[in-house]
């Protein structure tokens, strides 16, 4: 039996359980979200439905035990993710309860390229939800996900639990050292002309035109296009303001998807944490935002640099 008490309530825990089947599931997962009802706390399960159907099995369908759709977490972009859990939290907290337990199992996608944003979210999480009282014990069937993400599990959670006790995970790896450990995919569509090339951006209205005009050819909705044209704009502004001469932009359009990269021969950028979060809490008019603003509008966001400059690659799906 794992002994759940005794443990700080007032910052998060990222705990996970890496299981073999529905019975090492329920054994650890259930004791877990009990133990915390038992103490005052909020019982969360957020998986994927034949989780869930185990959970609620195993706990006689407890009406404490509130199951989210994961699509509406997890599958919306990973910022928005971490702010689906402040939020809850900050519910619970009006409610008097002192700490939300949440069993979740994070859709990872269909293609390595997918992943990549949620292996960044598993490490980001630990920073990004430090001072919350959330408790997380993340599940990974290691019967159906590939070795990869098992291996990811093992390296962003600071305690591995099961049926046999909690202990600390000596694979941890600090996550700012996680994150810039992380690939860069290659994106074949840079090896190609781009459809616009800025080389020194200064007119931001005639860049603005010149992009939405390109982006008037693709088949998308007028929301993904529209979306797609602020985070340029943010990212774009960013570079100015903060990068060093000159900012040039290229755009390319593929069949399935538009990818833009903005570089700028500033003193590079090497915060892997920026962008999970507005920089100055709920105050938007304080600015700050445009990273925050891009990881929310675009299915990726890759940042690479040097001291020679920084290139920001916006990328957004198709169809």
């Amino acid at each position: 039996m794992v002994d759940w008490a005794g443990l700080p309530s007032d910052r998060y825990l990222h705990d996970a359980l890496i299981h073999d089947g529905p019975d090492e599931l329920a054994a650890t997962a259930v004791p877990f979200l009990l133990e915390g009802l038992a103490a005052g706390e909020a019982a969360v399960v957020v998986t994927r439905d034949e989780t869930a159907t185990v959970l609620r099995d195993a706990l006689g369908s407890d009406p404490r035990v509130h199951v989210l759709d994961r699509d509406d977490v997890y599958r919306a972009r990973t910022p928005t993710a971490i702010t689906a859990f402040r939020r809850l939290a900050e519910q619970r907290a009006a409610e008097g309860v002192s700490r939300v337990r949440v069993v979740g199992e994070v859709d990872f996608g269909e293609t390595e390229r997918d992943w990549l944003e949620w292996q960044r979210y598993e490490s980001v999480i630990n920073v990004a939800l430090g001072e919350w009282p959330l408790w997380g014990l993340c599940v990974f069937d290691a019967q159906r996900l590939p070795d990869p993400l098992l291996e990811t599990a093992r390296r962003t959670h600071s305690c591995l639990t099961g049926p046999g006790g909690r202990r600390p995970n000596p694979e941890f790896v600090a996550p700012a050292d996680y994150l810039r450990s992380l690939p860069v995919p290659a994106e074949p569509l840079e090896e190609t002309p781009p459809r616009l090339w800025a080389r020194d951006v200064g007119d931001f209205v005639g860049l603005r035109h010149a992009v939405a005009a390109e982006l008037s050819t693709v088949v998308a909705s007028s929301d993904t296009v529209e979306d797609y044209l602020l985070a340029v704009d943010e990212m774009t502004s960013n570079a100015v303001r903060h990068g060093g001469p000159p900012v040039s932009l290229r755009l390319w359009v593929g069949a399935d998807r538009v990818v833009c990269t903005i570089d700028d021969r500033g003193p590079g950028f090497d915060d892997p944490f920026a962008g999970y979060g507005p920089a100055h809490g709920e105050d938007l008019s304080r600015g700050g935002m445009g990273l925050w603003l891009a990881r929310q509008l675009c299915d990726h966001v890759d940042i690479s640099g040097d001291d020679g400059g920084a290139r920001v690659r916006l990328t957004v799906r198709l169809g």
